[in-house]
């Protein structure tokens, strides 16, 4: 009789799979298969970084944390990459663009489970994390160094920590104390008086740098939420309990991300994002308007001496295939933005790629009404939302954090 009964329970159990039908917490078999693949549990080790041999380089991801926290490596002395990849704010700043040396155009995007990203910027400019590091420590709105200064620095107060990852760096003898191919006239007239070896030389020292940050970056996991404790429960085929039990509104609103709103499209993945462009239709900020975005990229990304395919990868023949195989032109990449992960969204309001939207209800609220494009052609097709349905929406996006 107890197997009996042991059978019964198994088959009880077991039915809603066969079936098609309802399991536990009354989701479908296509909702709990959608539930298991946006939990970390799908997640895997992050991908090799085939452009960055010491990507998963202990000495390299210390130095790298060292780089990524000093605020000597900046003009001003004040500036460092934690500046606005804030620890305690998720790796952003929680304003609407990004604050260093000066203001930039953009926000700050937090960098857990950046390992796994195929480009980086909300233009995808550049395609890996140590190439991304690079840009800021050159631009005048964040760290305002040049590449000599950046060598420079290292040498005075990274040397032993670089040199036990890279070997010697350039005798800097013959380094000018600021020089690039950026910054000032005086900046970039010293960098051209320098001969080939030399340029050479720094360039190869400046990649380290950002190879450095990235070992760092790369040790920055996404982390567990409620959600995906209600993931794994549902994976047990227990109900779940706790703060992983979800209320009738949270569950309301995980049935419209997965079904009719459409989330999915480009919130996929143990990450909720699809790692692409997209153009959404949002308004611009009159302080930094959009430009062409992702269609502007392209060239850029593809002239870049730091990218896979250049001289300063440690790619082999025949990798880079995100570079080699990217869409390169077509009008879905006018104003196409890149997709934020939602994973801990809530609490990093304001948001899009200004701050130009306050709320999450104000978000769900711009995605269901999918309004006209500033310029290109918006993905967006409205969505037919009642108030419940919206609020529903925003409590199962609380559930990320």
């Amino acid at each position: 009789m107890a197997s009996l009964n042991t059978l019964a329970r198994v088959l009880v159990a077991a039915a809603p799979a066969l079936l098609g039908g309802c399991g536990e917490d009354g989701l479908s078999l296509a909702e709990r298969e959608a539930v298991a693949s946006l939990s970390l549990a799908a997640l895997g080790a992050a991908p090799a970084s085939v452009s960055n041999k010491v990507a998963d380089d202990p000495g390299a991801a210390a130095l790298g944390e060292a780089l990524f926290f000093d605020t000597r490596l900046s003009a001003n002395g004040a500036v460092a990459c934690a500046t606005c990849h804030d620890p305690q704010r998720q790796f952003q700043d929680d304003l609407p663009r990004a604050q260093a040396l000066g203001t930039g155009p953009r926000r700050t995007m937090p960098l857990a489970g950046a390992a796994w990203n195929l480009f980086f910027f909300w233009d995808g400019r550049k395609d890996s994390l140590w190439s991304q590091a690079l840009e800021p420590l050159e631009n005048p709105l964040e760290h305002g160094l040049t590449r000599t200064a950046v060598v420079r620095l290292v040498a005075r107060h990274h040397r032993a920590g670089y040199e036990a990852v890279f070997g010697p760096l350039p005798a800097l003898a013959v380094l000018p104390a600021a020089a690039g191919p950026f910054g000032t006239g005086s900046e970039r007239a010293a960098w051209a008086g320098l001969d080939e070896t030399a340029r050479r030389a720094v360039n190869g020292a400046f990649a380290n740098v950002g190879k450095a940050i990235a070992a760092f970056e790369r040790t920055i996991p996404p982390v567990k939420t409620r959600f995906d404790r209600y993931a794994a429960a549902l994976a047990r085929g227990e109900p779940p309990e706790g703060d992983a039990a979800f209320s009738d509104l949270e569950r309301e609103g995980l049935r419209l991300f997965v079904g009719s709103a459409n989330c999915l499209e480009c919130h996929n993945g143990p990450r909720f994002t699809d790692d692409h462009f997209h153009n959404t239709g949002v308004a611009d900020d009159p302080q930094a308007p959009a430009g062409r975005e992702r269609a502007g990229a392209i060239a850029r990304l593809l002239a870049d001496p730091f990218n896979c395919q250049g001289d300063f990868s440690d790619a082999a023949e025949g990798d880079c295939a995100e570079l080699r195989f990217m869409l390169r032109n077509g009008p879905e990449l006018e104003r196409a933005f890149k997709t934020p992960s939602l994973r801990g969204v809530a609490l990093r309001a304001p948001y899009m790629h200004a701050g130009q939207i306050a709320t999450l209800e104000a978000v769900v609220e711009h995605y269901a009404n999918a309004p006209t494009s500033p310029a290109g052609a918006s993905e967006l097709r409205p969505v037919r939302l009642t108030e419940r349905g919206k609020a529903a929406l925003v409590a199962f996006l609380k559930t990320l954090n």
